[in-house]
């Protein structure tokens, strides 16, 4: 490897900085203060984990087969570097069984080996909820409606909802048998790819972007056949909540999700800016199965996680821009005097305990030079601090949008950024 390229970030990965490192601030703090409103806490969880964990996703899904960054470490343990963000938390919630219900968020780097292209990353972001240990369509419902005020939240709007109910074990039996008869009548005609990805998971078959399967996935026997009464109540409940909402959804019974824990509602946020192969920006449903599996007590779950990268582009296609700076102002000094430095400490000390962001133009500069760095900043007040302002504590603001100046006290600084 050159020395050129061993500096650089590893392919499939980025570095999120300046600008663009804003945009990602306001995502992450928007969901956060949505997180805190519904009640759900951060859950930090390790980046790897044995692989007997991810390995719950299930045996026949590319994210175990062909994906998963997994390697033996030096204690001959085998170990994963997390794919997605359900299953470390509910083997966390599983190991320490904390009070139900146990509702959480998380914000994670997730790593999948897969070929790099825009919005699919080696090593991509993930924002995520999950709510463990309510049994209750109404959750099914607050996690959807989560997802809609979130994404309407960051500005976007050309995204449709698209749901599903998968039905229980049984219900998913029935239709996989029923799938399996009904695509061997056409193995021959689509060939060995079809025929292997039948016989290891005909489910995998529903969700394909092979163009050739198409009209024959369209004519598959539909999940909605082999429902439950109690999983066709809860997903009535879930539509009729919904549109009681005002939040429009198209029910796709060949919506299975990728991975193979998910049970009864599924769903899918879809960006119509993007390209199909891209356009899922949020997706998640049901796995009342998966705690059981962890070794807790069968515990019903459901969540959604969200891809920071995928909902970046979409704001950018649909011309969303998340990166405005929010400095509110900058101090410039012009005296540069130990005297001038304290005030310029003292007025920055103030201004940040009233909630106001504030920084300074550092070093010695003409009045040109300081205003061309003011500019810069983005700021959208500059308070001016000379000789005068200096000895009288009368400050000049000026605003930096309309140009208009003003002399004005500390405490006038702060009432009129606030306002």
């Amino acid at each position: 490897m050159a020395t050129s390229d061993i500096y650089r970030a590893p392919v499939g990965t980025k570095d999120v900085i300046g600008e663009e490192s804003r945009a990602w601030q306001s995502v992450i703090s928007r969901f956060a203060r949505r997180a805190h409103a519904y009640n759900y806490d951060l859950a930090i969880t390790p980046t790897y984990e044995n692989i007997e964990v991810f390995q719950r996703l299930g045996e026949d899904t590319e994210v175990v087969t062909k994906e998963m960054y997994d390697f033996v470490d030096k204690g001959n343990r085998h170990i994963a570097l997390r794919p997605e963000g359900t299953a470390g938390l509910v083997r966390a919630f599983a190991q320490h069984r904390p009070p139900l219900p146990f509702k959480a968020w998380y914000f994670v780097s997730n790593f999948r080996y897969e070929r790099p292209q825009k919005g699919r990353l080696r090593e991509h972001h993930q924002l995520g909820i999950e709510a463990l240990g309510i049994d209750d369509p109404a959750i099914d419902v607050e996690i959807i409606q989560f997802a809609y005020e979130f994404l309407t939240d960051c500005g976007l709007k050309d995204f449709t909802l698209a749901i599903n109910s998968l039905g229980g074990s049984t219900a998913r039996e029935s239709h996989m048998s029923a799938l399996r008869e009904y695509f061997a009548q056409h193995e021959s005609r689509l060939g060995e790819e079809f025929a292997a990805r039948v016989a290891r998971n005909p489910l995998r078959v529903l969700d394909t972007k092979v163009p050739d399967w198409q009209e024959v996935v369209g004519d598959a026997p539909s999940i909605h056949d082999f429902l439950s009464v109690e999983s066709k109540s809860d997903f009535d409940y879930v539509k009729k909540s919904l549109t009681e909402l005002g939040i429009a959804f198209n029910v796709v019974p060949s919506l299975v999700r990728g991975l193979d824990y998910y049970t009864n509602t599924a769903f899918e946020f879809v960006s119509h800016s993007l390209d199909a192969a891209q356009s899922t920006i949020c997706g998640g449903g049901r796995y009342n199965k998966l705690a059981a599996e962890m070794g807790a007590p069968e515990t019903p779950g459901i969540g959604f996680g969200l891809g920071i990268e995928r909902l970046l582009l979409a704001c950018e296609a649909e011309g969303v821009d998340l990166g405005e700076r929010t400095l509110d102002a900058i101090v410039i000094d012009l005296v540069q005097s130990d005297e001038s430095r304290a005030q310029v400490n003292e007025m920055k000390t103030t201004l940040r305990s009233a909630g106001i962001s504030v920084d300074t133009s550092f070093g010695s500069k003409s009045m040109k030079s300081a205003m061309k760095n003011a500019d810069r900043s983005g700021a959208h007040y500059a308070i001016l601090l000379g000789e005068s302002e200096l000895s009288t504590g009368i400050f000049t603001l000026k605003d930096m949008t309309s140009g208009e100046q003003r002399d004005v006290t500390l405490s006038d600084v702060a009432r009129k950024i606030i306002k």
